[in-house]
């Protein structure tokens, strides 16, 4: 299995299934050493009868590659730090982590409970940021060795965080922290050779087949299926390679066929009087910059 990403070692979290497997998948078929992480829960984030990572590990094996299972919870410090800890131990280094883990508890906000909040941003945000800051600290050791570091990090932010989701307060919330990581990661970690961006995918999970069942279903004439989650993987794989080399701070929509680079905030109709206003003036300001502005997208859910 030789290909893209020939002689790399890749971590791709909450790989046991959707699109982490396809993704850990999608890296093994071009050539790279890959850590399945998965803690085998549900869609609550409870424990299930067993992980499904050594099955995906089996799979990979099956067709010629490289891979171990990693069952901890990358929402600890702990955790995090063994899943860097497995990669180095089995294959000696880490080139790329695919931070990919989570699930859902949807709520709209005033039925939200706290615990349920929590529980969400814990795995999506904190699931984020730890295993990030473990990569990062290895990276940033074998940079000032001496040792030169071709580090790729691909994020899972999510539609729900750009434009928001209707009774997904916590995940919008997560998935939108979720970019704001991103980019201060890659301004931060670019001196250690360390490359970090974000997609928001659309596709075929456990998270969205449910919730999105008439849109995220299969054809049935066996045409093009735009949700399968192998859709997105093309793009993960080639930001997570040598060869996506000065892309980083950037965040890609990955649908079907389709890729997006989302452009984000950027400042729009603008008046400045140089001094103080009332707030009736304020208020005449903001209307007149409103009528000469974009309007927003509308919030999924919302229509």
């Amino acid at each position: 299995m030789a290909g893209l990403c020939e002689g790399r070692v890749v971590i791709v979290t909450g790989a046991g299934r959707g699109l982490g497997r396809a993704h850990a998948l999608g890296f093994a078929a071009e050539g790279a050493k890959v850590v399945v992480n998965d803690l085998g829960v549900g869609l609550d984030g409870l424990p299930g009868p067993e992980s499904p990572a050594a099955q995906v590990v089996r799979e990979i094996e099956e067709l010629g590659g490289e891979a171990v299972a990693h069952g901890g919870d990358i929402a600890t410090a702990q955790g995090a730090q063994s899943l860097v800890r497995a990669a180095v131990d089995a294959f000696g280094r880490l080139d790329t982590l695919v931070n990919n883990a989570g699930f859902l508890r949807d709520r709209m906000l005033v039925n939200l409970d706290e615990d349920d909040w929590d529980a969400v941003v814990r795995v999506h945000l904190k699931g984020h940021f730890l295993p990030l800051r473990s990569a990062a600290a290895w990276w940033r050791a074998e940079a000032k060795a001496g040792r030169p570091v071709a580090a790729r990090v691909v994020n899972t932010s999510s539609g729900a965080g750009l434009l928001g989701s209707v009774g997904q307060g916590g995940y919008s919330a997560a998935k939108a922290g979720i970019l704001g990581l991103t980019l201060v990661a890659a301004a931060e970690m670019g001196r250690y050779g360390v490359q970090v961006n974000a997609i928001a995918p659309a596709a075929r999970t456990r998270m969205t087949e449910e919730t999105f069942a008439q849109t995220m279903a299969a054809p049935e004439d066996g045409g093009f299926d735009a949700m399968a989650p192998e859709n997105v993987s093309p793009l993960v794989v080639w930001l997570g390679a040598d060869a996506s080399a000065g892309v980083t701070g950037r965040v890609f929509e990955a649908e079907g066929g389709r890729i997006t680079v989302m452009e984000g905030w950027r400042p729009g109709p603008t008046a400045d009087r140089g001094a103080r206003r009332t707030p009736a003036e304020a208020g005449e300001a903001a209307v007149k910059l409103l009528a000469a502005a974009e309007p927003p997208l509308p919030v999924y859910g919302s229509r």
